[in-house]
């Protein structure tokens, strides 16, 4: 089976000049789209990717719990009301990092995510994201993982007008992952920081860099991801 994306559904369905939408006439329009594109077939995820999904999504409401909490505890001036908000963050803050411990050990127990430990500014957190929200890491080839997670820039040309590339779409939660881990991979690992610096030298803005910076990073993940299913397959 596949699972088709709904925009692009949508946008094909358009295309054709099909704007009412009913049962039957989005049926005729995915039949037409699978018959006129290559779709990638769908993979279930394993058990251990779903729990882990579970954990980080939790992992993800906390972080907005936090961030909430601690906006209202700027506005408060009630000795009362401070002392239970700070209590409230206290508790958060211990419950999460429960949350990233048992993560950690989830990812640990996983061989398969070696890969993603090789390299310097690939924390516990962007491990989990990748394992959890990207099963295609290591199927795809460099372009087309990163125009999948977003990170590609993307072309606004036309005649003899070369439009700035911007990057678009693509999964929201790995994007700003891979933004954290780029970061400190600028910081911490020789070939990153070489990239990112090399990058400023030439002029680019500090956000193109990074942004340039997560998706060889991410390049980067998937081919030693790629590397390592290769090395486990059977003779």
């Amino acid at each position: 089976m596949v699972r088709a994306n709904p925009r692009q559904v949508r946008d094909f369905a358009k295309a054709l000049g099909q704007l009412a939408k009913t049962d039957r006439l989005d049926a005729r329009v995915l039949a037409q789209l699978a018959a006129t594109i290559s779709l990638t077939r769908y993979q279930p995820a394993f058990a251990w990717q779903r729990r882990l999904a579970q954990w980080h999504q939790r992992r993800g409401h906390l972080l907005q719990m936090l961030g909430s909490e601690r906006q209202r505890l700027e506005r408060m001036v009630d000795p009362a009301l401070l002392r239970w908000a700070r209590q409230h963050i206290a508790m958060l803050q211990r419950e999460l990092r429960r949350l990233d411990t048992e993560i950690k050990h989830q990812i640990a127990a996983q061989p398969g995510l070696d890969a993603l430990r090789s390299l310097k500014g690939v924390g516990p957190v962007l491990q989990a994201t990748l394992a959890s929200q990207l099963p295609e890491l290591g199927q795809l080839d460099s372009k087309a993982i990163a125009k999948l997670v977003g990170v590609a820039p993307l072309a606004r040309d036309s005649g003899l007008l070369r439009g700035q590339r911007h990057v678009w779409g693509g999964r929201r939660q790995i994007r700003a992952a891979l933004y954290m881990a780029s970061l400190t991979a600028i910081q911490y690992e020789p070939r990153l920081r070489a990239f990112y610096q090399a990058l400023r030298a030439r002029g680019k803005a500090a956000k193109v860099a990074i942004v340039a910076t997560m998706r060889k990073l991410l390049v980067i993940l998937n081919a030693r991801m790629r590397d390592a299913r290769i090395d486990q397959q059977p003779a």
